[in-house]
């Protein structure tokens, strides 16, 4: 009964013929880049910075809507724990995705007083592309994400901390290196169905800015896409008030800018109750495990992945790209 209902429901949902799927693999097929031509710190302060201290930095990721032109926004500091910025100097950014056959160049930026580089990117053809980012003065790199799709792509959303891992603290602990965050039993598995049925995955977390890059590192090691994965453009702990902001206005412009259908979104805390609601996702599909299961009418997620992967996720149709044309065209 429970799979005729979920067949039933994702009938009535907007159909896109013909459309790709996501890209998840061409740009994690790219070829080598350009060799790089190391030149000298501009400035001395900061070659002395990255002899001292790792590296730590990031790329906010961008979903755009076909024909969008798109605005990524880097940031570049080093050590974990003070996250000196890198000021003044150049980095290179280059670009690779769905249709390509080589790298382009981006050009050179130079960072800001905050460490920052910002890419004004014209628009892409429909896909996804890798950008990546590389200090000249020592080499060192992050990558970013930008997606580029069509009205009415199917997406799932998903919390992370406490939703995809056992709890909210682990992403610290992560963190400062003190043990790995350990996910739900099924929770990879339950992703990475998504996935295999075609829907595009979105990661949106109330972590700040600086966890972006083991957040994808524990992503990479559950086998899981590590794109489209959004953070707080800022850093400083998350409270109530800014976490619901933050997830609300984000799916706000997913859904009304970029129009993605976010057909299933899962959490664990009240402030993603508040904030699912508040951007207009349906109580019927969204899914919450932990403590707040089934509260305010959303659907409870009891215990971990492994009844809800077979019963809910199973029954999921595959999303319109998967399908024929003539099958979607009858639903």
């Amino acid at each position: 009964m429970k799979s005729r209902m979920i067949a039933a429901l994702f009938s009535a949902l907007p159909l896109m013929l013909h459309a790709a799927c996501p890209d998840y693999q061409a740009p994690l097929a790219a070829p080598p880049l350009p060799a790089l031509e190391q030149q000298p710190f501009l400035k001395l302060h900061n070659s002395l910075l990255a002899e001292r201290y790792q590296p730590w930095h990031m790329v906010h990721d961008v979903l755009v809507a076909e024909g969008q032109s798109a605005r990524l926004v880097a940031k570049f500091d080093y050590d974990l724990v003070m996250h000196k910025d890198l000021e003044g100097e150049r980095v290179q950014a280059w670009l690779f995705g769905s249709g390509m056959q080589e790298w382009e160049s981006l050009g050179v930026h130079t960072t800001d007083s905050d460490g920052k580089i910002e890419l004004e990117l014209a628009p892409r053809p429909l896909g996804d592309y890798r950008v990546h980012l590389r200090v000249e003065g020592d080499g060192s790199s992050a990558d970013g994400w930008l997606s580029v799709v069509e009205p009415g792509r199917e997406a799932v959303l998903f919390d992370i901390d406490g939703t995809l891992t056992l709890s909210d603290g682990e992403a610290y602990a992560d963190y400062a290196g003190v043990r790995r965050a350990t996910p739900y039993e099924q929770a990879a598995q339950t992703v990475q169905a998504y996935r295999d049925k075609g829907y595009r995955i979105l990661y949106l977390t109330a972590r700040p800015y600086w966890v972006t890059r083991d957040g994808r590192d524990w992503l990479n090691e559950q086998g899981l896409p590590a794109w489209h994965y959004r953070t707080k453009m800022y850093g400083g702990f998350p409270t109530r008030r800014g976490t619901v902001a933050h997830k609300a206005d984000y799916i706000r412009y997913l859904r009304e800018e970029v129009g993605l259908n976010i057909v299933r979104a899962y959490g664990n805390a009240a402030t993603d109750i508040t904030a699912y609601a508040e951007a207009g996702l349906p109580k019927q599909e969204t899914w919450i495990i932990g403590e707040h299961a089934g509260k305010e009418d959303t659907q409870a997620l009891q215990g971990d992945y492994r009844q809800h992967l077979r019963e809910v996720v199973a029954a999921t149709p595959v999303a319109a790209c998967r399908q024929e044309p003539a099958v979607a065209a009858m639903r």
